[in-house]
């Protein structure tokens, strides 16, 4: 089965679907729709979404086929008039079934019922065992290996990459850089490039700063028709609209579960919050015009890239 290219849109009373099925014949299709449950299918396409929020079928839903451009846009009533669904731009998030969403980890701790006896234990080891006082040598110390990346889960990935990665990140051997070592490694060298005259030139003659304080990125708009359409005050227009190459970029991302605690989980989202700055920064100094340097300018003005910094 193919999945379709396929978008969402709402208005305070329906939610809109197009799907995008060029090569269907649009007289044979399926479309079932129930709670947060949604389902098409026309020959060779398959779609299924968990939606944000529940529909109901009342006789107010709408279904057409548009012929020349192949897309299928169906329109189905809210449970809840005026209700606002979050999120109907994560592709990935309304492609996952509902059931992985609520499931268990894939991991629990073992109740104490499952630990061994002592009994046992004490007929299994042997007591008389000849020791030997213990002695730390340079051959049989355990060389330490640090993590890094999402939820820092990865550890020796960069280690055969050495040569390749001055281009692309600062700290030296991350593989052997503790986690509070790279924060004082990336403050010594802020420290050791800072110039002062430079800071006091653009002090004193700020025109172009100026310049760039006046830009108003994409995301002002897109707050403001946010709150519109929360307010009721817009009608089904969407305040983040993405490319059809961005479209099909999200279609093809995994869905993929972590096991995370609590810290860990606080630790990521502040990665990400130090990631959306430093991609702020270089839409506002750039006015949205993007560059061969752009991804360089985000990842060094990132440390949670540029330096492995957990934040």
């Amino acid at each position: 089965m193919i999945t379709p290219a396929f978008e969402l849109s709402q208005d305070p009373d329906f939610l809109k679907i197009i799907i995008k099925i060029p090569y269907a014949r649009a007289s044979e299709f399926d479309v079932y729709f129930e709670g947060e449950d949604f389902k098409f299918y026309a020959k060779p396409y398959f779609l299924r979404l968990t939606l944000p929020g529940r529909v109901v079928e009342d006789g107010r839903e709408k279904a057409s086929y548009n012929t020349d451009e192949g897309t299928f846009t169906i329109q189905l009533p809210k449970e809840i008039p005026g209700q606002y669904f979050e999120g109907l731009d994560m592709l990935t998030s309304l492609l996952t079934p509902k059931k992985l969403k609520s499931a268990t980890p894939l991991v629990e701790e073992i109740a104490a019922s499952a630990h061994l006896s002592e009994e046992e234990d004490d007929d299994d080891f042997d007591w008389e065992i000849e020791q030997t006082p213990y002695e730390e040598t340079a051959e049989s110390t355990l060389q330490q290996k640090y993590c890094y990346g999402f939820g820092n889960l990865h550890s020796a990935v960069l280690q055969r990459l050495q040569d390749e990665l001055t281009d692309v990140i600062d700290i030296k051997d991350p593989d052997r850089v503790p986690v509070s070592e790279r924060r004082r490694k990336r403050l010594a060298a802020e420290a050791a490039k800072f110039d002062p005259d430079h800071y006091l030139a653009d002090f004193f003659e700020d025109e172009a700063i100026e310049h760039v304080l006046k830009y108003k990125p994409w995301w002002i708009d897109a707050h403001k028709k946010k709150t519109a359409l929360q307010h009721q005050e817009c009608d089904g227009q969407t305040f983040v609209v993405f490319s059809e190459e961005e479209r099909e970029q999200l279609r093809k991302f995994k869905n993929k579960s972590y096991l995370l605690d609590k810290r860990t989980r606080h630790h990521v989202y502040l990665g990400l919050i130090d990631i959306l700055l430093a991609y702020c920064y270089e839409i506002c100094v750039n006015e949205g015009d993007k560059n061969v340097e752009s991804p360089w300018n985000v990842r060094k003005l990132s440390a949670t890239l540029c330096w492995l910094e957990v934040s």
